[in-house]
């Protein structure tokens, strides 16, 4: 089968949606599709995309001519290449492919839907104009959870395409360090950890007062570490930690390389993410493949991520999370009934199991456009 994917958040090493873009081409290559990427620059050198794929890259830098290139150049690049499927990786789809060609876009979460005031404006806006088009016009339409998928049918009733769930794979990381490994980083006591960008739909300030309303003992004996690169309208965390009087014991690593990552998440007790909204919700997965508990909320993807190795919380309610965050930093054995099921739950979680999803979903799609295309 030969797949067109639109490559153009392959652009950034960062990039969360260019990340599940790599991993996802390299799975479908390796089970022997033929995978045609196109993006409007060029790929970062930090991918390693597999010889078998053919690039389509040009040299564009404005967001104005990035986005003309998408719907006038890399349509007839899909259709010089014939390619069977083209995938739309990102809410995104060309408003314009010759009819053999079968549609499939894959929608991780509705952010601008449920939490529009936790985005930037300017990709508020660019959800709203972009993806209804790109359902509209869909064979079928992917979600990583099931939450997602019950969420687009509520939101967009007259949708006729099919929705299915194909949830991302997690990426192995590597072999962990030992607790010792963390001191240069300023971690000395035990801790709980989150894991993500500091932006607001990860609901920060509510974790923070939540761990201010714990009593010193427990604070005491249990940090707060916060990782992460920082995003947007989260400049005034530090002044949330000082008006608390936390400085002793929440700590912000900033962005740490994969290696820390892993020995963060090894070392710590448990994972802390109580999102105001989630997609999927990575680290969730990433600290139970560590055999690690996970303080997460009750709403959107979380809990059918989660699984049974979770403590749920109202993530509106700093007590809610803060009575869960102090029963997991002083009952051991709590975490270790928690946790016993958490690996387990993380091994569903593979790029080869997504790519097979896909690659049912493509050839579902490409059956039903050579049945109704002219």
């Amino acid at each position: 089968m030969r797949i067109g994917v639109d490559g153009r958040n392959l652009g950034s090493a960062t990039d969360g949606i260019g990340r599940f873009v790599h991993r996802s081409v390299k799975a479908l290559s390796a089970l022997g599709a033929d995978v045609f990427v196109y993006a409007p620059g060029q790929i970062n050198p930090s991918y390693d995309i597999p010889d078998g794929v053919a690039l389509r890259t040009a040299g564009i830098r404005s967001l104005v001519a990035r986005a003309l290139w998408g719907q006038t150049v890399l349509p007839s690049l899909a259709a010089r290449d014939e390619v069977e499927v083209f995938w739309g990786p990102a809410h995104r789809l060309p408003l314009t492919l010759v009819e053999r060609i079968a549609r499939v876009v894959t929608i991780h979460d509705l952010v601008w839907v449920h939490a529009p005031e936790t985005m930037r404006a300017r990709t508020r806006i660019g959800e709203r104009l972009l993806m209804k088009p790109a359902l509209r016009r869909a064979d079928m339409v992917v979600t990583d959870s099931n939450a997602t998928a019950a969420a687009l049918e509520t939101e967009f009733p007259w949708l006729r395409s099919p929705i299915r769930t194909v949830a991302p794979g997690a990426t192995p990381l590597p072999a962990p360090g030992g607790f010792s490994g963390l001191q240069p980083i300023g971690i000395t006591r035990a801790y709980a950890l989150f894991v993500g960008t500091l932006e607001p739909r990860k609901n920060l300030r509510n974790l923070i007062r939540a761990y201010g309303l714990l009593p010193e003992s427990a604070r005491s004996a249990c940090d707060l570490v916060i990782v992460g690169g920082s995003g947007w309208k989260q400049t005034s965390l530090a002044d949330e930690v000082r008006l608390g009087g936390l400085e002793r014991n929440v700590i912000f690593t900033g962005f740490v390389d994969d290696g820390m990552l892993a020995t963060l998440y090894a070392n710590c007790l448990f994972l802390a993410m109580p999102s105001r909204y989630e997609g999927f919700g990575f680290p969730i997965v990433e600290a139970q493949s560590f055999g690690k508990p996970v303080l997460t909320s009750n709403i959107s993807s979380m809990p059918e991520v989660a699984g049974d190795s979770a403590i749920l919380v109202e993530p509106n309610d700093p007590t809610s999370i803060a009575d869960a965050f102090g029963r997991l930093c002083g009952d051991a054995q709590l975490r270790q009934k928690i946790a016993v099921g958490a690996r387990r739950n993380a091994e569903r979680f593979t790029w080869e199991n997504h790519a097979r999803g896909m690659l049912g979903i493509f050839e579902q799609a490409a059956g039903q456009r050579r049945r109704t295309a002219p």
